[in-house]
């Protein structure tokens, strides 16, 4: 099967590509060997990358569930990053950030700290990227509260730059977008960050300074 997937992406017949690699994969699930079941499926996605993204991303992500059903989660990590680039690569911010996290669950669950941190923080920079500083808010937020992350160096450089945005300040985002924290990121990644800032950081400043002057209702005890 996997030979006759080989065959059609020389002829460029991405469909037969997808069917004979998930045949494939399917056959090594019937033998309980979940690695090569996963493999075969990244086979396809990475045959179909440039000519059919969307294909190629259900593949990875299908290839990751295999993986993870069979608490093998470490196993997956290079598809991860895959189908995070593809993300990217079609500009679907939000997408690729939650693909992000969701590496980051399974870097935590293998209790691979190092890996789990630069998701999170990676996960943040699209956001930013995206120009949707509350979602990179909210994502920063909730991955303080995992011990490992706040503790980090990761979370020290997104500290950074979450306070650099709310200042207005371009030249500390840039400085930030330059340290090592980030520089040890995938290189994708990398590229974003070092286009920070991609919106106008005043205007977030002059938002935080009105929600700042906000009178106090005295009858709001909340």
């Amino acid at each position: 099967m996997e030979s006759a997937a080989a065959l059609a992406k020389e002829l460029h017949n991405w469909r037969e590509v997808a069917d004979f690699y998930r045949k494939a994969s399917e056959l090594y699930n019937e033998c309980g060997r979940s690695q090569p079941a996963s493999d075969a499926l990244a086979k396809a996605a990475r045959a179909l990358e440039d000519a059919v993204p969307e294909d190629a991303i259900q593949l990875y992500t299908d290839a990751c569930i295999m993986l993870e059903e069979d608490d093998k989660e470490q196993m997956a990590f290079d598809l991860y990053r895959a189908a995070t680039n593809v993300y990217i690569k079609l500009e679907k911010y939000a997408d690729a950030a939650t693909f992000l996290l969701r590496w980051g669950l399974a870097a935590d669950k293998c209790n691979a700290t190092n890996s789990q941190c630069k998701a999170y923080l990676s996960a943040i920079i699209v956001y930013l990227y995206a120009n949707d500083f509350k979602q990179a808010e909210k994502c920063y937020n909730d991955c303080s509260q995992v011990d490992a992350f706040l503790r980090s160096d990761q979370n020290r450089c997104a500290t950074k730059l979450i306070s650099a945005y709310t200042e207005g300040d371009v030249e500390e985002i840039k400085r930030v977008a330059q340290s090592s924290a980030i520089s040890n990121l995938d290189h994708v990644i990398i590229k974003l960050a070092r286009k920070l800032p991609t919106g106008d950081v005043s205007a977030l400043k002059k938002a935080n300074a009105v929600q700042d002057e906000e009178p106090l209702d005295e009858n709001d005890l909340t």
